[in-house]
This record gives C-alpha cells, structure tokens and sequence, in this order.
C-alpha cells in the first residue's frame, strides 16, 4: 500500500463553496475511489492551497480506472469551478506530486 500526497490551488473566494461540495461528496464518487484502491483519502485546505493525501495499492492503475469513468468525468466538470493549475508538473506528473520526507506510525 503506498502513502501518497499531492497538492492542487483553489480559485481565489471558492474555499468555503469548494469545503461544502466535500461535505456532500456523491456517494457514487465515493464508491467508484474504493473501487480504484483508494482508502484514507484527506484532503487539507490553508486558504487556496490544498494538500490531498490518500492510501492507494497503485496510484497510477488506480487514476487510469477513475478517470476512464462517468462518475468521474462528472464530478471533474463539478469541480473545474474551484480548481486552477498548479504548475509545473514533472515529466510523467497527473498532479503536483508531493515526495515524503518523515512518518511516524
């Protein structure tokens, strides 16, 4: 199981309607994040930054099956309205990957 985190950027003034849709996060979109390996998902907000963490078997299969889905696509298109770039990806990169420096267990 890896332990992996990322960072993504909020349009500025869209943190509190972005923390609501989070609190009403389709169950559909949930399901389809288990189904794809996802377990122990968080996601962090400091005003626009957002630092998302998760438990995945394999991080690359797992995006290859969520984004192959219509539940997915939906809830991308939902989201567009709060999300902005957050530039450069490395070669290879489908987020800002963050690399693990310290954990405790």
């Amino acid at each position: 199981m890896e332990r992996v985190a990322f960072c993504l950027r909020l349009r500025r003034g869209a943190g509190e309607s972005y923390d609501k849709a989070h609190r009403e996060v389709w169950p559909e979109m949930l399901a389809l994040l288990k189904r794809a390996g996802i377990s122990e998902y968080s996601i962090f907000r400091r005003d626009e930054l957002l630092v998302l963490s998760m438990h995945v078997d394999d991080f690359d299969q797992a995006w290859d099956q969520i984004e192959q889905d219509p539940v997915n696509a939906r809830w991308q298109q939902a989201m567009a309205q709060y999300v902005e770039p957050l530039e450069p990806l490395q070669p290879g990169e489908r987020f800002p990957m963050m690399r693990e420096v310290f954990y405790m267990n």
